[in-house]
Order: C-alpha cells, then sequence, then structure tokens
C-alpha cells in the first residue's frame, strides 16, 4: 500500500511530535531520504503522523543494537521531518520518504508502551556569526579537493553532481551538497548536525571526508593485491590443468602423480618461497621419465617432506595434578628430582610460548632417566620421540645428507619430527654425552642450533633442504657424564642431577614395580608367582651392583622365565621363592659383597670414588718393603692419582717424626702402592687423602679402622680440599656399610643433596687439615 502526502502549510507547529529513533542514519533540514521501519513503536509514530499532519521527530540512538531506547540512549538534537511517501512491503516492514524541515533540541521523550514521542524546541541550523570570507574560501577549495578523490571511488556518481559542488560559490549550499551525498559515519554526520558555524561544520567534514578517502584508498590496495595473489593461483592453476590434459591425451599418464605431488604442497601451511622451491621439484617430475634415477630421489624427497607435520601441533592438556600423579605412578623416591620437573612443568603451564627451557637429565645408568622424560611428555599431553646419540660421529646424522648423494636420507632430529607426527612433541636426545667427533664434522656443533631458542625456530636440514620450526618442541636430554658435554652444550641446558637408588628404594621399585611388570610380560599372575621380601633383598645384595634396577629387572625376569617354563610344563601350579631358593634359580652369588675390609689393617684405607656408573668403594692398599725408596704403582692408576701419589710421599716426609716414621724412608724403604680391580680405570684427585692415610699407616705401623672411608683431595701442605660427586660416594659408603665417612670440609654444603637415610646410618667428619683424617682414621 502507498501513501503520497502533500504538504500542508497550514499545519501548526507542535512542540510535542511523534518521533523515530533512527539506527545508523543521520537526517539534516533540508535533505530528502528514505529509510525502512519495523519496529513497533516506529511504525505506529509513522501511521499516527500520517493522520494529524505528518510531521515527525527524527532522532538518531547512540548505539544502533538497541531494540527499546530512553531518552539516555538518543542524542539531543535531531530534526524535525515531513513525510513524502509510505510504502508497506511484506515482512511488516514500511519504506519511508522523508524532508528534513528544521533542526530541533530533544526536551523530553515521552514513551505510552505503544509509541514514542517527543518534546522538542527548534532550534537555528546555522549560526548568525559573520564569516571569514578568506577562511571560507580556503576550506571550500580543500572540501572540493577531497571530494573529487572520493567521488573516483564510486564511478556511478552523477557527473552533474561532481560538477555542481566543484562550482560551488556558497559555502552553506557546499556543506548540504557534500554531506547530503556522503557515505560517512553516523557519529560524524551527528557531529556535522550539532555544529552551528559553518566554517566549523566545513572544517570538521574536510578531516571527515580526508579519513574516509584514506580508508578507501586502503581497501582498494587491499582488494587489488588479493586480486593480484588469487590472478596469480588461477593462472597457475588453470596452465596446470592445461598441462595435465596434454599428457592425457598423448597417454603420458605419469602426470598424475606430479599433479599428485603439486596439489598436496600447495595445501602445506609453508611460506611463498618454501612453496616455490617444492614445486619446481614438482615440475621436474612431469618432464622425467618415472624409472629414470632423478624421478626415485625426487619422489623420495618429496614423501619424506610431505610427511612431515608442518603447522601440526598437538594441544597442551597440562595440570599440576596429573602431572603429580604420572610422575608418582611411574617413578619411586626421586624427591627433589620431581620437585624440580614439576617446577619446569609449572613454568610451561603458566607460559606455554616460553623458549629455551632444555633440562639435561644426569646420573647413572638405569635410575629412570628415559622413563622420566616419558612421564613428562605424558604429563604434558605431547607427542614423544626419542633420538639415540650415543656414538653418533657424523655430522650428517643431526643435520642429514644432500638429496644427491646416494642413499641420501635426512637427520635424526627431522627423522623423530616426522615420525612424533606433530611440530611441538617432546624430543630425548638420549646420551648427548657420547656424541663424538672426527674427520668427518662435529655433530656436537650441530647440535648447538637444535637446542639454541633463538636459532631453532628456521632449522635447515641438509637433505629436506625447507626450514622448519623447532621452537615449539620441548627438548630433554640426558647423560651419564655431565663432564663429558662440550661446554658450549651444557651451557644452554639446566642440569638435574638423578641419584643412585639406595637398597631400600630397588626393594620399594621390585616389589611395586619391576615385578608387577614381569610377571604381565611373561603372562603370569601374581597368585601364580610370589617373590618374597627376603629373595628381592637377595637379588639386590647379591645378584646385582649398580646404581639403577636394569639387572635387578633382567634377574626377577629370570625368576619369571624359569616359573613359566615350570608352569606350562604343568610341573606345579603356583610358585613361592624366598631367600634360599635363588640359588637354584639364578646359580651361586655373583657378588660377595664390597670390598671394604672387615678387620682394622696396617696399610689398608677405604676410599671413595665417582663413576659413570655411580659411587664405588675403592681401598687403598701400601706396603713396605727394604729397598733404596722406589714407588711401586699398580691399579690401573691415571696420571692424576700417580702425582697424588707423589704429593702423599713429600707430605709424610714432611710429619715422619711426629708419627714415628723413620724419616729417611724415601732412601731405605721401597713402597708399593695398589688399587683393587686392576682391569678398571682409576684416576682423579678425590683419592690424595686416602693414599696419604694409607702411607702413613704402612711407615708408622699404625692400623687403620676398617668402618671408616674417607675421600678429598690434598695438598703439599696437608691441605684438604673438596671434591665432586659426595652424593653417589656417600651412597656407595652406605652400601658398604661404612659408619664413618671422612669428607672435606668445604663439602659440608653438599650434604644437603645426600639421602636422609644415608645421612641417618652414617657419622661425617669434616676435615680441614690431614691432621684431622689421621686423627679418625689410625688406631693409636
Amino acid at each position: 500500500m502507498e501513501q503520497t502526502i502533500k504538504s500542508d502549510k497550514n499545519i501548526e507547529e507542535a512542540n510535542i511530535l511523534y518521533t523515530v529513533a533512527m539506527r545508523g542514519l543521520v537526517a539534516f533540514p533540508k535533505m530528502v531520504m528514505h529509510f525502512d521501519v519495523s519496529r513497533s513503536k516506529s511504525m505506529a509514530a509513522v501511521e499516527r503522523s500520517l493522520k494529524e499532519g505528518g510531521k515527525l521527530f527524527l532522532v538518531t540512538q547512540h548505539e544502533a543494537y538497541i531494540e527499546n531506547p530512553k531518552a539516555s540512549d538518543l542524542y539531543k538534537v535531531g530534526v524535525v521531518a515531513e513525510i513524502k511517501q509510505v510504502l508497506k512491503l511484506p515482512d511488516n516492514i514500511m519504506k519511508v520518504l522523508v524532508e528534513g524541515v528544521y533542526k530541533a533540541n530533544l526536551v523530553r521523550l515521552i514513551d505510552d508502551g505503544e509509541v514514542l514521542k517527543a518534546e522538542v524546541k527548534r532550534t537555528p541550523t546555522y549560526s548568525r556569526a559573520k564569516v571569514d570570507e578568506v577562511e571560507a574560501e580556503a576550506l571550500m577549495r580543500s572540501v572540493k579537493d577531497v571530494f573529487e578523490r572520493y567521488a573516483s571511488f564510486f564511478p556511478r556518481m552523477p557527473k552533474e553532481l561532481l560538477t555542481s559542488i566543484m562550482t560551488q560559490d556558497s559555502p552553506i549550499k557546499l556543506f548540504e551538497t557534500v554531506t547530503f551525498n556522503c557515505n560517512l559515519n553516523y557519529r560524524d554526520k551527528q557531529t556535522l548536525l550539532e555544529e552551528t558555524n559553518v566554517i566549523n561544520k566545513l572544517s570538521v567534514l574536510f578531516a571527515c571526508l580526508t579519513s574516509e578517502v584514506e580508508i578507501l584508498e586502503l581497501e582498494n590496495l587491499i582488494n587489488e593485491q588479493t586480486k593480484n595473489s588469487i590472478d596469480k593461483g588461477q593462472r597457475e592453476f588453470y596452465l596446470r590443468e592445461q598441462l595435465r590434459v596434454i599428457q592425457e591425451q598423448l597417454g603420458e599418464d605419469e602426470g598424475e602423480e606430479a599433479f599428485g605431488y603439486i596439489n598436496d604442497i600447495m595445501e602445506l601451511k609453508l611460506d611463498e618461497k618454501s612453496k616455490e622451491k617444492l614445486l619446481k621439484e614438482a615440475d621436474k617430475l612431469t618432464k622425467l621419465p618415472p624409472s629414470s634415477q632423478e624421478a626415485f630421489v625426487i619422489k623420495n624427497y618429496l614423501d619424506t617432506v610431505l610427511d612431515l607435520p608442518w603447522g601440526k601441533y598437538t594441544k597442551a592438556k597440562l595440570s599440576m595434578e596429573k602431572a603429580e600423579t604420572v610422575l608418582e605412578k611411574d617413578h619411586y623416591g626421586l624427591k627433589k628430582v620431581k620437585e624440580r620437573i614439576l617446577e619446569f612443568l609449572a613454568v610451561y603451564m603458566l607460559n606455554p610460548e616460553i623458549k629455551g627451557q632444555i633440562i639435561c637429565l644426569a646420573g647413572p645408568p638405569g635410575i629412570g632417566k628415559t622413563s622420566i622424560a616419558k612421564s613428562i611428555a605424558k604429563a604434558m599431553g605431547r607427542k614423544y620421540a626419542r633420538v639415540s646419540l650415543g656414538g653418533v660421529r657424523d655430522e650428517a646424522d643431526i643435520r642429514g645428507h644432500r638429496k644427491t648423494y646416494v642413499g641420501a636420507m635426512p637427520g635424526r632430529i627431522i627423522t623423530a619430527i616426522s615420525q612424533a607426527g606433530s611440530a611441538n612433541p617432546l624430543i630425548l636426545f638420549d646420551e648427548i654425552d657420547k656424541l663424538c667427533s672426527d674427520i668427518k664434522g662435529d655433530p656436537s656443533s650441530a647440535m648447538l642450533e637444535v637446542l639454541d631458542a633463538e636459532q631453532n625456530n628456521a632449522f635447515r636440514d641438509h637433505f629436506i633442504e625447507v626450514p622448519f620450526d623447532l621452537s615449539k618442541a620441548v627438548f630433554i636430554t640426558t647423560a651419564n657424564n655431565v663432564g663429558a658435554i662440550p661446554a658450549p652444550l651444557l651451557d644452554r641446558m639446566e642440569v638435574i642431577e638423578l641419584p643412585s637408588y639406595t637398597a631400600e628404594e630397588k626393594f620399594h621399585i621390585a616389589k611395586e614395580h619391576l615385578i608387577p611388570k614381569q610377571l604381565k610380560e611373561h603372562g603370569l599372575k601374581a597368585s601364580q608367582l610370589k617373590i618374597s621380601d627376603d629373595a628381592i633383598d637377595e637379588l639386590i645384595q647379591y645378584y646385582t651392583k649398580e646404581a639403577g634396577v636394569r639387572s635387578l629387572e633382567r634377574s626377577i625376569a629370570s625368576l619369571c622365565r624359569k616359573t613359566a617354563r615350570r608352569i606350562a610344563a604343568d610341573e606345579v601350579k603356583r610358585v613361592t621363592i624366598k631367600a634360599k631358593d635363588i640359588n637354584g634359580y639364578l646359580g651361586i652369588r655373583k657378588y660377595l659383597g664390597d670390598l671394604s675390609s672387615k678387620e682394622d689393617q696396617v696399610g689398608v684405607v677405604n676410599g671413595l670414588a665417582w663413576t659413570s656408573v655411580g659411587g664405588v668403594l675403592m681401598p687403598i692398599e701400601v706396603i713396605t718393603m727394604k729397598g733404596t725408596g722406589k714407588i711401586e704403582l699398580t691399579g690401573s692408576l691415571g696420571e692424576v692419582m700417580k702425582e697424588s701419589s707423589k704429593i702423599a710421599v713429600s707430605y709424610v716426609r714432611s710429619i715422619a717424626e711426629k708419627y714415628g716414621i723413620d724419616p729417611d724412608f724415601y732412601k731405605n724403604i721401597d713402597l708399593h702402592i695398589h688399587a683393587p680391580e686392576g682391569a678398571v680405570p682409576k684416576d682423579g684427585p678425590s683419592a690424595g687423602v686416602t693414599m696419604t692415610t694409607a702411607l702413613v699407616s704402612a711407615l708408622s705401623g699404625l692400623k687403620v679402622r676398617s668402618d671408616v672411608a674417607m675421600t678429598g683431595e690434598v695438598t703439599l701442605h696437608g691441605k684438604v680440599l673438596p671434591i665432586g660427586g659426595l652424593r653417589e660416594k656417600t651412597m656407595a659408603a652406605y652400601k658398604s656399610g661404612i659408619k664413618t665417612v671422612i669428607i672435606p670440609a668445604a663439602n659440608k654444603p653438599d650434604l644437603e643433596e645426600v639421602d636422609e637415610v644415608v645421612k641417618n646410618a652414617i657419622t661425617f667428619v669434616y676435615a680441614e687439615e690431614l691432621t684431622d683424617v689421621l686423627d679418625t682414621a689410625l688406631i693409636k
């Protein structure tokens, strides 16, 4: 239904008018505009206004989304307009054509629930202030210039309109013509409506138009760039399709495979430069015979690259409660190690983007370094990949081989990433201290790039020749001997020392983890095989000698195998193994206990040493013989230990009289110094106090306490210097039943790292001078 209203100049202007709240639109006096009405109150206002003279008050909302505006939601200045035409459309929509009459202030809003009314007060559109003609002319020129730029973005804009604006010499008419025909933001238009000074109006209009033109120019630039990019892609696709059709017509089906590679490459999340390189390789396939060697090399190369998880990341599901549960379930003891790992995980939980956190799990073999790394991966919800570095001596093992070489393949890093199927796995570099270097290169140097957070975001393997981002991966390393790790590599890692297990810890690990695991692997039920507590103790004490639990697990596996055979042969239905039965299953005891002497002797002293497999008790024996002062050293002693023996002799000469030793012993007595287990190489300065004590005992005839062990470096003046590996050495003393351990006084703070069970069982003596050692160890 269409209704046309003629202007009735005899209708008196009322102070209260029906009101329509405009959303995103602003009316101006003299402006003809149309808008759609769908809200019930607005439609009622239009219909009632038609019946009562056709005048409406149009006022704009602050926010367009408000459905039922209040007075506070409306601007204070609007326009009284006259309805020219109303057209009712389907879906209960009304199209209204109006012409602005005059500007008015909103005094009061009246809402009766059905329709909006407003008490309004007429206000002048323009102030009567005198206009500076020069300033007005300057602003008019600026507005015309910027409008001309604005019009260039709208080719369909009538030329007559542009001509009218460019020839306009009235500031007011120029303002109105430009404002009515520009698509400006409604907030900017409201500002223009409220302003009364024509100079200010032109100034604001110029600023708004300039901003709009800049936005249009930027939008146009973006559209052009996008179009060019799309056009280039469409052109490539069209040419490739043409080539495919031609090859089909010629019967060359080999091109299908090449196009399969091309499609896969286009879907990869790679930068343009990398994609271009891969596409070149794929293009070569279309020109090569499928049976050629080069085609085989290219296919192998592309298959390897496409198998990599480009842009595929595993979502982290890290919670401290889960992490703690996983660590406690998978590993017994290691309290301090677990605390440090939980701190490591907490940082990742709070800041998943952190880089450069690389931990090195250091300790003897078999104590669970690799399994701890698996537990960390499980706790973090990441894929796990292991890279073994033991014996790696070729840099190509890390970086890969150039693909042109026969049998070329990617390096171990990229291979691990491919196997993990994720670009952010946890990668374990196992036995990083076993890296070697020779004429083929230095793999430790290649590892620097992998572990350096500033470089590994674009790791370039020689085989794939495309940078791969390793910065999201988590790296953990393991080592038996931290001292063997190259210094630059070690500088990038934080070392977490894992101690040897005590006998008590081994007992609990065997009972709670190893036995259930081996029963399951051998198809046995807990009711079919029971290993008593005393049998576990027997295995630990006399059938294994290690820092970890690997040999213990093998011994338990052997018991399970022998039991499984008996049950499978229907000899028995269930077996209980006690300590006295172990001999029948595993043979005679392999270890007869420690090497420490059980009785006080002359010239025999219990020393403590640290090796890559943990701490060991290392007795030093000295005997004297008539001779000419020769010193015999046996037991595979290294250069440092040989020097320690010379220092010991010199020191003993300086204190000979105090201990009743012949001052000329170095002339008429031969000395033989021996360290048992001669097949095992030994070196280091920490045997200094042990050698000196053994010499004093042998030369003076004083016995040495058999329940005392010692460690420490000695100087010519008898000072006792600090040593390393205290935790492992004290563990060895504890396992050997030693009651008193003499350590350098400077190592006292290191006792914080020693297990409580060890500290409770051993009395520690802190020595600053060698006399402190002799006073404790010698029986006078």
